[in-house]
């Protein structure tokens, strides 16, 4: 945090190897706009450790960082992590728009589409990750209050726009049942398109039935 409340940036490199130098000089620069996507959570503290976002409901959720009572929540942080679960920056802004479902009823074998505009905002090309998080909401186990299920990266000149589609099928909706089958249960889902686990842009719901 102490870094964070002074930076507009955290370039947080890994390791690059042999060609670090020249790839670090180059997103400093501004020769290569930055992609990359966080592939886990960062916490505010250690306190929060382990902190992940794929989460059970609890009795108590906390809507927000505002501290209310009898919520899960902390009383000297908020709950939300320093950095989410997907989150990355860029030299560039894209806005997500007109997200559309080919259906909002799934059965059998069947498949929805579901597509989202993405447009580049800024005066410079960039690269986006576009995610695709899923929630059953009610199921005979607890299961994540959101499961990163799909991602696809699109590149875009300043001023562009593009459609991007995920497929939805009942392998995305499915998960190991008491007895350790793969199943997907029939009921309401959360289809969630966004930037980053936190991010989310759009959230729409479908319904697989038998």
């Amino acid at each position: 945090p102490s870094i964070s409340q002074h930076a507009k940036a955290i370039v947080y490199a890994w390791w690059l190897g042999l060609e670090a130098g020249p790839a670090l000089a180059d997103v400093l620069t501004g020769v290569y706009t930055p992609s990359g996507r966080l592939p886990m959570t960062f916490p505010r503290s250690e306190g929060q450790i382990p902190i992940y976002y794929n989460y059970l409901n609890t009795g108590r959720p906390a809507q927000s960082d505002d501290h209310v009572f009898y919520v899960s929540a902390y009383n000297d942080i908020p709950n939300s992590p320093q950095y989410a679960f997907g989150h990355g920056l860029s030299y560039t802004t894209f806005t997500y728009s007109n997200v559309r479902l080919s259906d909002t009823l799934m059965s059998g074998q069947g498949k929805i589409r579901i597509q989202v505009d993405i447009h580049n905002t800024g005066s410079i090309a960039g690269t986006e990750t576009v995610q695709l998080y899923i929630r059953d909401q009610v199921a005979s186990l607890s299961r994540p209050m959101k499961q990163l299920k799909d991602f696809q990266q699109v590149k875009l000149k300043p001023n562009e726009t593009k459609t991007i589609s995920f497929t939805i099928d009942r392998d995305k909706l499915s998960f190991y049942n008491e007895q350790l089958k793969w199943v997907a249960e029939p009921g309401a889902f959360d289809i969630m398109i966004g930037a980053s686990a936190r991010d989310i842009r759009y959230t729409k719901v479908i319904r697989l039935i038998r």
